[in-house]
């Protein structure tokens, strides 16, 4: 079956062909006029079916694959620092270029006891830091952070104001405190020292082995010439 452009190929060149036959003006006026409406007929038929041809081809064509924004993998911070006033604790955190990020790329969540930190998309990679039990209550509304020049600064708000922080968190006080010596004070004072003595001799150096030896062997000699100092 003939397509519509077709047909109208075909009319055009029968009205040339009569066109060409034709003597009388009237006749030639009407076939004129109509091989310009059919003329007009096949150029816009053409342009419809061009343009459905370059529509299918764009179709076709395989959609764009836009690259996703990655920010690698996340690094752990383990390394800052950190001191107190009477009202903040603060804790410093050295990031090269962190100050060259945008703000929202640099996220702090508090509660009471706790805070965690996530600069996204620093130099291809993302970091994080968590740092739970806090040794002491804070303030989440008056907690905050500040970027600067490679640094970021949290700002823990003390909730009991003009109180001292010997420890950032209760895990590092235990931790502290388990390698401190105990003293039994319902045993001789004189075995608490010896077993001070027997750490300090089991950790120490050959140096500190000789050192407390002859501390011990002249104490021993005093005691048994009578004239121990006390």
């Amino acid at each position: 079956m003939a397509s519509a452009l077709e047909e109208l190929q075909k009319d055009l060149e029968e009205v040339k062909v009569l066109l060409e036959k034709a003597t009388r003006k009237r006749v030639r006026d009407a076939l004129t006029a109509e091989k310009a409406k059919i003329e007009t007929e096949i150029k816009n038929k053409m342009q419809q079916k061009s343009q459905r041809k370059a529509e299918l081809l764009d179709s076709e064509k395989p959609a764009a694959v836009v690259a996703p924004i990655t920010t690698g993998y996340t690094v752990k911070i383990s390394n800052y620092g950190w001191d107190q006033s009477d009202k903040f604790v603060k804790i410093y955190i050295t990031l090269t270029g962190v100050h060259q990020v945008p703000t929202e790329n640099v996220q702090v969540h508090f509660t009471e006891r706790s805070f965690d930190l996530l600069v996204k998309n620093l130099n291809g990679k993302s970091y994080s830091m968590i740092v739970n039990n806090l040794l002491k209550p804070i303030s989440v509304e008056g907690s905050s952070k500040k970027v600067k020049t490679d640094t970021v600064l949290i700002l823990c708000r003390k909730k009991a104001e003009n109180t001292r922080w010997d420890y950032l968190t209760q895990v590092e006080k235990e931790c502290k405190e388990k390698e401190k010596p105990s003293y039994d004070t319902e045993t001789d004072p004189s075995e608490g020292l010896m077993n001070v003595l027997k750490k300090i001799y089991e950790d120490g150096d050959d140096d500190m082995k000789r050192t407390i030896n002859k501390a011990w062997v002249e104490s021993r000699e005093k005691q048994a010439k009578g004239d121990t100092e006390f």
